[in-house]
């Protein structure tokens, strides 16, 4: 990646705190409420409406940022509003005041990840395939938090857990204020309206593989450490074993600019979701087989970290022009709001009863559905779309 002009360390430092947030919400949050002693419904509740706010928020703000430019000082403005409204848990911990809490809170946080998403991949232009080695940094913040974190809560008790979320945040804000604006206005004059893309068989394919592939995490982000709690591992231990997750997910970051242009998306998206459902499978009936939780744990690679990439590298190419920050928002919307709130609600509801084993079996099937999906319908969707521009042309 040899461009001068590209503000690398900025946009890594961006990614950093903003997946170290994660690093504290995913593994943590969870176990922060049970402290605080919800029960598993409203734990799943909680978790929902904290991933609900990105079916609205980024397009909202998608649509602001395409229509106005100045991604970034979107992402400036949200950073710092999301800061301002956390903050506020501080005050209350009744579970209603925790609700509005997570709801303006994730209002502004999900605003930003989508257009900053669009801004990374406009400054490397030509080479966005060389986008997982910025958001590699992300995978480090999480791993360093999930650690300290998990080390941390075995000499104290959970209360820590919004300290550490209101620092990342305010990491994310500082770094926003570091990246410049200029390279976020360059689009593309080619623009095919948005609705005209939502009616396309492949978009309409790829978006219920994205709702599927982050709905089947729903148990996994929700209750994982809980589950483990429950199994006897340590606090530790499990803050290992998410740690360990995510640098598969590093390695699998690293190489993704070499493996997208050699086996094409199709190939690699269809993998990451088999490896899923086998992922799911192995979690949920064996939880007391450390060697094979974390065979699970490495297969974080496929369900998250390949999908992943495949997932921006495929909205980027489908979604031009005006449309890129909206296509972003919209993938995050779908994937990781809809999604994960379903995931997260529907855990939260199965979890007691019939209990964990079935909630991952669940999972199972639903990363299993969009690998049909995509082997079925997205392929001869796309297969479709090629023969059609090569007429044309």
């Amino acid at each position: 990646m040899n461009q001068s002009n590209l503000p690398y360390w900025r946009l890594s430092g961006f990614y950093f705190f903003y997946f170290a947030t994660l690093g504290v919400l995913v593994p943590y949050w969870a176990l922060y409420l049970q402290w605080e002693g919800f029960s598993a419904r409203q734990i799943g509740e909680l978790t929902a409406i904290l991933l609900a706010s990105r079916i609205i928020a980024p397009n909202i703000w998608g649509w602001i940022a395409d229509h106005h430019g100045q991604r970034m000082r979107i992402v400036r403005i949200a950073s710092f509003a999301a800061v301002l409204s956390f903050a506020a848990i501080f005050i209350d911990q009744s579970y209603l005041w925790i609700a509005t809490v997570v709801l303006l809170f994730s209002f502004f946080w999900n605003a930003a990840l989508p257009q900053f998403e669009v801004t990374t991949l406009q400054h490397l232009g030509e080479h966005s395939h060389h986008y997982s080695k910025i958001r590699v940094w992300g995978s480090v913040g999480f791993i360093i938090i999930v650690l300290l974190l998990g080390w941390l809560l075995e000499k104290f008790n959970a209360g820590l857990v919004p300290f550490a979320l209101l620092f990342s945040l305010v990491g994310i804000w500082l770094f926003s204020l570091t990246v410049p604006e200029s390279a976020s206005r360059h689009l593309s004059l080619n623009h095919v309206p948005l609705s005209q893309l939502l009616k396309q068989p492949a978009v309409i394919a790829f978006l219920l593989i994205c709702f599927l592939a982050q709905a089947s995490h729903g148990p996994y982000y929700t209750f994982y450490t809980i589950y483990l709690e429950q199994y006897g591992y340590s606090r530790s231990l499990i803050g290992q074993l998410w740690a360990l997750g995510v640098i598969a997910e590093v390695a699998i970051f690293l190489l993704m600019h070499r493996w997208l242009p050699r086996y094409g998306l199709m190939l690699v998206l269809m993998i990451s979701l088999l490896l899923s459902v086998v992922r799911w499978l192995l979690i949920g009936l064996f939880p007391e087989q450390l060697p094979l939780l974390i065979i699970a744990q490495l297969l974080h690679a496929a369900s998250f970290g390949t999908y992943h990439a495949v997932a921006i590298a495929w909205i980027h190419q489908h979604f031009t022009g005006r449309n890129q920050g909206r296509g972003q928002a919209l993938y995050s919307s779908v994937s990781f709001g809809a999604g994960g709130a379903a995931g997260s609600l529907i855990s939260g509801y199965w979890w007691e009863s019939p209990g964990p084993l079935a909630t991952f079996m669940l999972a199972a099937l639903a990363s299993a559905v969009a690998f049909a999906i995509a082997f079925f319908w997205l392929n001869k969707a796309e297969s479709d779309t090629n023969y059609r521009s090569t007429r044309r042309h």
